[in-house]
């Protein structure tokens, strides 16, 4: 393939400064990346609503399209209708979102998607980039944080896909958490707190995800319509609302002392809900003064 010229290359950094010359001085730039238009939702939904409260720039991508991620329904209709949700869960929650058109289940980690991640980063010029470790049970999930592990130095090449500029800052990399240890657990370096208010705000996120949250997704059954209230908007989201609330719960209670370390110990001893991240070992390692610049919640 022949090279891109350097007049060519300066002008594609010339109109990507442009796309975000709107910004606010101070303005964040967050990209998340879950395997299937449903993970960063879950994982980072609450703290994704709460930059964009504060005028941030938050974008949540599904690296797979998620056209099996049903037990009754799959293909192209599936992959629309998910597409569909998570649009509607963005405009929910005040970010953009974007679907990568990758089969479900079959995400691999190849120089061809690293080079997507790598431009979805770059074109975003993200100051804070989420994914799931790659320790995950899910391929995908595994795969996605290989991905986004592997771009984290290549997204400061100036000529690897030089048809994007490099990221022009020190770009911090974090994972999502999850409950597996080998080959080493997750260890919470930052724990957001989600308010009462907050809560109702992730609740009706998710609550837009209805083949997953409501009909149970890829391990669903016939008689989950029933059991979760599918025709009952009002049950329905109630019963949700509890699930989550124990699951933010949980993530609180387990991870208390980073709340403690970022809240101190008097306001962490009344934080009911939260959500946690790892400092990726790949990246900028940023210093306390500067992860309270990037995560600008903590002296609320």
């Amino acid at each position: 393939m022949k090279p891109l010229g350097i007049l060519p290359l300066l002008l594609c950094f010339f109109f990507a400064g442009l796309s975000h010359a709107e910004d606010k001085p101070g303005t964040l730039r967050i990209i998340a990346f879950g395997a299937h238009p449903d993970d960063a939702e879950f994982q980072f939904g609450g703290t994704a609503a709460k930059y964009a409260a504060l005028g941030h720039k938050v974008k949540l991508v599904s690296v797979t399209n998620g056209d099996i991620g049903h037990w009754k329904e799959a293909g192209g209709p599936l992959a629309i209708r998910r597409t569909a949700e998570v649009q509607e869960s963005a405009k929910r929650g005040g970010w953009e979102v974007e679907v990568l058109d990758i089969h479900d289940g079959e995400l691999m980690v190849t120089l061809e998607n690293r080079k997507k991640i790598a431009r979805l980063i770059r074109e975003w010029d993200a100051d804070l980039v989420f994914c799931h470790r790659p320790f995950d049970y899910h391929p995908d999930h595994r795969n996605a944080g290989l991905l986004m592990r592997d771009a984290a130095f290549m997204v400061q090449v100036p000529f690897y896909v030089p048809d994007t500029k490099p990221v022009s800052k020190k770009t911090v990399f974090c994972y999502f958490p999850d409950r597996f240890t080998v080959p080493i657990p997750f260890k919470a370096d930052v724990a957001v707190a989600i308010s009462e208010e907050e809560m109702d705000g992730k609740v009706h996120v998710v609550d837009a995800l209805e083949s997953q949250v409501y009909e149970g997704g890829a391990l669903g059954y016939p008689e989950i319509y029933q059991k979760r209230f599918v025709n009952d908007k009002v049950k329905r989201k109630e019963l949700l609302g509890t699930v989550w609330r124990n699951r933010q719960g949980r993530i609180a209670t387990n991870y208390r002392d980073a709340l403690v370390k970022w809240y101190g110990e008097e306001k962490a001893a009344n934080i009911k809900y939260a959500e946690a991240f790892e400092i990726c070992e790949y990246g900028h390692q940023p210093s306390t003064v500067l992860l309270r610049e990037l995560f600008p919640f903590f002296n609320e």
